[in-house]
């Protein structure tokens, strides 16, 4: 059974999601911490439950969400894991960060890209790699059907969807990612998103505005 714990974190309030399972190791997702106290936090919590970090990955790999990835890797040793689509956003983050006026430490580079359709492996949990772009162009999704999960990005948010309004970002694809790939999955998935308070599958599509 997978276990999850989260953290909001970041000037954006981004979610920072922590998975584990009865064999103590974990995987982090998303990190965005940014200070001194997010950083303890979040190793006082994987202490605190005697987890074994794994793996780094992100769902996609805009600047909130990549905001903790140099932390991590340096204190766990670990490399992220992301969409292949997805190098050239995390190449433009240190230019985005220096316009926002946002602290930002190098996230190193990937090795590793994660593959739709394979699944994301710890301890004795899966998840499935779903693609799901629209919001950027290698958004992933992560799903847990025994335990009726969905880590969702920026993908889809309680009553609304991610924005697309900035670069690389497509209206038309990220409806079309909710509802052919997101949308038959089990009405009562529960949706972990990005930014804000979780939702469910089918919540979403009997009352999101943007999908009826």
């Amino acid at each position: 059974m997978i276990h999850l714990y989260s953290f909001v974190f970041g000037p954006l309030e981004e979610n920072t999601y922590v998975l584990y399972d009865e064999t103590g190791e974990c995987i982090i997702i998303d990190p965005g911490c940014y200070d001194d106290k997010e950083r303890k936090e979040l190793v006082g919590f994987i202490q605190a439950k005697n987890l074994k970090p794994v793996r780094l990955i992100n769902t996609h790999t805009h600047l909130d969400h990549i905001l903790g990835n140099h932390f991590v890797s340096k204190q766990f040793k670990l490399l992220p894991e992301y969409h292949e689509f997805e190098q050239p956003i995390i190449r433009y983050a240190p230019e985005f960060a220096n316009n926002f006026g946002i602290d930002y430490d190098l996230s190193p580079l990937a090795e590793t890209f994660l593959i739709p359709g394979e699944t994301l492996k710890f301890g004795k949990s899966e998840m499935d790699i779903l693609f799901t772009p629209g919001h950027s162009p290698g958004s992933l999704s992560f799903y847990s059907q025994p335990d009726a999960l969905l880590i969702a990005g920026d993908v889809l948010f309680k009553s609304s969807i991610g924005r697309t309004d900035i670069p690389f970002g497509d209206y038309d694809q990220i409806l079309r990612s909710i509802k052919t790939v997101l949308g038959p999955l089990p009405p009562e998935t529960k949706v972990y998103p990005g930014h804000g308070i979780s939702t469910e599958m089918g919540y979403e599509m009997d009352t999101n505005p943007y999908l009826i």
